[in-house]
């Protein structure tokens, strides 16, 4: 098993960004796995690849007072796994001000995942936290468009 994370600094406060992320709603703005989405009553996400049009399904578990949000991740509803995570940090935890964060997206590589698979997970890492930030400090919604 190995892991991955991506990081990049947002200018907004922590907690402005920790709620965006954590938005079931605001999935589709910036994941490429869950592109296109439908939210039930629960939370429950079943969302589209935008490279293949796969469906998974993902629920978002926030954890407020930590800054930390899981994402539990399946091809079936009912058999989830935490599979990635992503931690808020204020600015002051790095030196810096609180009206800005940091943002770390964590994916974990699954039993089975091959080598082309992992590196596109990786390299869809790197440039979601970009999509996460301009969403975040812009307010820009492509849906709209």
């Amino acid at each position: 098993m190995s892991c991955d994370t991506a990081i990049v600094r947002i200018d907004r406060p922590a907690r402005e960004s920790f709620n965006f992320v954590s938005a079931a709603r605001n999935l589709s703005l910036w994941s490429f796995g869950t592109w296109s989405v439908d939210i039930d009553e629960t939370g429950l996400i079943q969302g589209r690849s935008i490279k293949d049009g796969s469906s998974i399904f993902v629920r978002i578990v926030p954890y407020p007072e930590q800054l930390l949000i899981d994402f539990m991740i399946g091809n079936e509803a009912d058999s989830l796994t935490p599979r990635i995570y992503i931690r808020i940090l204020p600015g002051s935890a790095m030196g810096g001000h609180d009206d800005e964060c940091a943002l770390m997206m964590t994916a974990l590589r699954a039993d089975g995942m091959d080598d082309q698979r992992w590196a596109d997970l990786k390299a869809a890492h790197a440039f979601e936290v970009s999509l996460l930030k301009s969403a975040i400090e812009t307010g820009y919604d492509h849906r709209n468009v």
